[in-house]
């Protein structure tokens, strides 16, 4: 039996065959790779930040910018959110929860526990940042992105959200009737 084939008789060797199943593999192991993660942060804690957004938002590339401008507001809004965020990437990470069932996993975490998990808001809290750009709620709420928030950016390729108001300077402040 020459060299060109395996020792069970399967047939000749294929380079190019190995060549293509080894991308192949490749490929999918850098799928699997949170690019977000690559992005520079300057703790710990935005870099959690940024692995929950990431998944949550279904993006491996979000604007750095952006990340740490809601970062800070959220961390003004709630001095235990850095501490929260790790505390509920390393439960994804030791579950391998993913975003589809992720709120329900923590809902009925907190069913189980008798005192109010702030783990269970997080999600909504971050997703809500992302896709609206802003933080808190009623009196709270601090606008910290419009046409870069996710929701803009999930249309843009067909709709055009306005970045300005079509009343008079001032109208917007005025309450509804």
């Amino acid at each position: 039996m020459d060299a060109t084939h395996h020792k069970e008789g399967r047939g000749p060797l294929n380079p190019g065959r190995r060549m293509v199943l080894a991308g192949l593999l490749s490929a999918s192991a850098a799928a699997l790779i949170p690019w977000a993660l690559a992005e520079p942060v300057a703790s710990a804690e935005q870099g959690a930040f940024l692995g929950v957004s990431a998944m949550l938002v279904g993006r491996q590339v979000l604007d750095p910018v952006l990340a740490r401008r809601l970062y800070e507001a959220l961390v003004a809004q709630d001095a235990a959110f850095p501490a929260n965020v790790r505390a509920l990437l390393a439960l994804i990470n030791a579950q391998g929860l993913q975003a589809a069932g992720l709120q329900e996993a923590l809902d009925a975490l907190d069913a189980l526990d008798s005192a109010q998990s702030p783990l269970a808001a997080l999600p909504r809290q971050i997703a809500s940042a992302w896709y609206l750009g802003i933080v808190g709620t009623g009196e709270a709420a601090v606008c910290v992105a419009y046409e870069q928030a996710l929701n803009a950016a999930v249309v843009a390729d067909v709709l055009k959200p306005p970045t300005y108001s079509y009343g008079a300077y001032g109208s917007w402040a005025r309450k509804p009737i």
